[in-house]
């Protein structure tokens, strides 16, 4: 039987008079690559940082390792092993690299050296910048410190938004192979992506959202092969 690791239930968020999610239910298995793919305005972003209770919910659950964790603050669901990068990367600019990666670990009492020592090995230039002032990084590099500065939190299950925003596409192909790589050492992820073509290339399933509510799911290899996907996400006509 499949291990259930996050459950969202009934999900709905609002925005003022804006219902910007529409009660909203699905689940991520152990081991996944589940990605959620919309439009701009679409409910992706409200979603995670709904799940991470950034914004506060209306109604609806969020389930994590079958502990309820919506009404946990955020720090103490880090400490649970979920563990946000957020769109734009809002990496600490001023601080160097290596002050940004033991932010990460900061809801950590045990030492952290190897897991810095893994990240330097997933992202080789972070290592030889370690002593850069972060905002000085490129912007592939700075997504990888995100992404590193999350890995030190050891993160059971990782929320990516957009981590291909603003990249070249030789970078982009380069974080994609990372979050394939993060994801086969055993780190569950949830993507949210607007590179539909990619999120759905390197997810097992998939969720399309349309303002606020879930229109279609399933196996990101079928949905790549829907014509209406195809039509609105990848480019078809």
């Amino acid at each position: 039987m499949a291990n259930v690791l996050l459950k969202v239930e009934n999900l709905t968020v609002n925005y003022d008079a804006i219902r910007a999610l529409k009660g909203i239910s699905f689940e991520v298995e152990q081991g996944e690559i589940i990605t959620l793919i919309g439009a701009n305005g679409a409910g992706k972003t409200t979603t995670l940082h709904a799940i991470s209770n950034i914004l506060k919910k209306a109604q609806g659950s969020v389930i994590f390792d079958s502990v309820d964790i919506s009404s946990m603050p955020p720090d103490r669901i880090v400490s649970t092993g979920l563990v946000q990068v957020p769109e734009g990367r809002r990496i600490f600019a001023n601080l160097s690299v290596r002050d940004n990666l033991e932010m990460g670990a900061y809801s950590r009492k045990d030492p952290f050296r190897e897991d810095m020592e893994k990240v330097f090995n997933i992202f080789p230039r972070l290592k030889e910048r370690v002593r850069q002032i972060a905002g000085t990084l490129s912007g592939g590099e700075q997504q990888m410190l995100a992404i590193g500065r999350a890995l030190m939190a050891r993160p059971r299950l990782l929320l990516l938004d957009e981590p291909s925003m603003g990249l070249a596409p030789i970078l982009v192909d380069e974080i994609f192979s990372i979050i394939k790589g993060i994801n086969e050492t055993g780190t569950t992820i949830l993507l949210v992506e607007q590179n539909a073509y990619k999120a759905l290339n390197l997810a097992s399933r998939a969720y399309i959202l349309e303002t606020g509510e879930i229109v279609k799911s399933g196996r990101a290899a079928d949905l790549i092969k829907d014509e209406a996907i195809i039509a609105a996400y990848l480019g078809g006509s």
